[in-house]
């Protein structure tokens, strides 16, 4: 009973998400959005796709880098005076970047909603390409990636990156190398925002207390900034197929272990809700999950080990971590090989499909209890091309799975027993 009074409860909360159009130059931009009055907040991303560090081909990190420069403020007012117009305001615009997509954050308090958008329209029309901001933002990106080459869980994730999608731009970090960053230009980023921040491109995301006639008007002053530009199809990239293991040597007290493997599943395949069972048996569910179990509870090889899957437009793997003591690096390596092993040709139990299901349906009211998580929620069915609501459709299917289904399900994803490994030990 309380199962379904969550239900429904999510789905009062989930369907007040619209779904419309603001239009510019015939240009149909993506709006979603959701009233929330309880509080005088707005919060507003202008979201594009196609442009995260996916787009990184020709200089790895310029996606990142080009965001911090948008953290610049204006050129006209510097970086500090723009800072502290936002300040005086109770204003924050942020820029960052995921492997897909490029966004700009904006929140206020109801009464700066308008003022909130005059300034980021400000750093669409003049960002701050100053020869200032570029020498302090390659000072302190040559500077962080410089403490993460002894951040080792930072080095194994890179390896494994570059194991699994090697020659290709997924391969590469996201952040950069030393070389990438230095090699930069002024006219580089100038080119990378020309191309990305475009209206072929935008999604606009806003939640809070404001009319959606209001947001349409607003966005509109915004979105005029921009031009039509051209959005072409998201890249697709395949995990090899043949296993590697790359050991690297640093001066380290644990082994660092991550692993990964292909997983053959598109973004909006109907059966994702089955991937999510099981990889929270595996190992995505913490204490209780297989990898866990193994690893850490019978054998005491680790603190944590974890293993989940990723599905994107871009590319579709698994991928997991442990650290352990240095002489029981090969031990750890092998138990994670054979506890996948014997997870694909057995599958998983009835108590164990029963506990997930308990789990995944009677947590989820805390996954949509913030504004934030559920606008990013429509966002994703959007982005992924689901229709609104699909979230519920997928517990629903979730709640009803049955155990020989699910583990027909995962004997048929043998691929994922191609296991690389990147290994950082002394």
């Amino acid at each position: 009973m309380k199962f379904f009074i969550a239900l429904l409860i999510i789905g009062q909360i989930l369907m007040a998400a619209k779904i419309e159009t603001i239009e510019i130059d015939g240009v149909k931009v993506p709006l979603i959005y959701e009233e929330d009055t309880r509080l005088p907040l707005v919060s507003t991303q202008l979201i594009f796709r196609n442009s995260g560090s996916i787009s990184d081909v020709d200089i790895a990190g310029l996606a990142k880098f080009s965001a911090k420069v948008l953290n610049e403020g204006t050129k006209k007012l510097g970086s500090n005076s723009f800072a502290e117009k936002l300040e005086s305001k109770a204003i924050s615009i942020s820029t960052s970047t995921g492997t897909e997509t490029f966004v700009m954050n904006v929140s206020s308090l109801k009464g700066e909603y308008s003022a909130s958008l005059k300034y980021l329209n400000a750093i669409l029309k003049d960002p701050n390409y100053s020869k200032s901001s570029l020498s302090k933002i390659k000072t302190m990106t040559l500077g962080s990636l410089s403490r993460k080459e002894n951040d080792f869980d930072y080095v194994a994730s890179n390896e494994l990156k570059k194991l699994m999608f090697g020659g290709t731009v997924l391969g590469q970090p996201s952040s950069g190398t030393k070389e990438s960053v230095e090699s930069i230009k002024i006219s580089d980023v100038k080119a990378f925002i020309k191309k990305h921040l475009v209206l072929s491109r935008a999604i606009v995301v806003v939640g809070g207390d404001v009319s959606i006639d209001e947001v349409k008007k607003e966005m509109k002053m915004v979105l005029k900034t921009l031009a039509i530009g051209e959005d072409k199809p998201l890249a697709h990239f395949d995990v090899t197929k043949k296993a590697k293991t790359v050991i690297l040597k640093r001066e380290t007290q644990q082994a660092y272990i991550y692993f990964g493997s292909p997983y053959n599943m598109s973004v909006n395949d109907s059966e994702y809700y089955k991937a999510r069972v099981a990889t929270f048996i595996l190992g995505t569910g913490g204490f209780g999950s297989r990898l866990m179990e193994e690893i850490r509870v019978k054998r005491g090889l680790a603190y944590s080990a974890y293993a989940r899957v990723h599905v994107s437009k871009s590319s579709s793997y698994m991928s997991g971590y442990l650290q352990t003591k240095l002489d029981s690096m090969d031990e750890a390596k092998k138990t994670v090989s054979e506890v996948i092993n014997e997870f694909v040709k057995n599958g998983v139990t009835e108590d164990e499909l029963e506990q997930t299901k308990k789990f995944l349906l009677g947590s989820e009211p805390l996954r949509v209890e913030t504004m934030n998580q559920r606008l990013s929620r429509t966002f994703l069915e959007y982005y992924k091309g689901f229709k609104l609501g699909h979230s519920q459709v997928e517990l629903e299917k979730i709640k009803n799975l049955k155990l020989k289904d699910l583990n027909d399900y995962i004997k048929a994803h043998k691929e994922i027993l191609d296991i690389s490994f990147a290994i950082v030990t002394k």
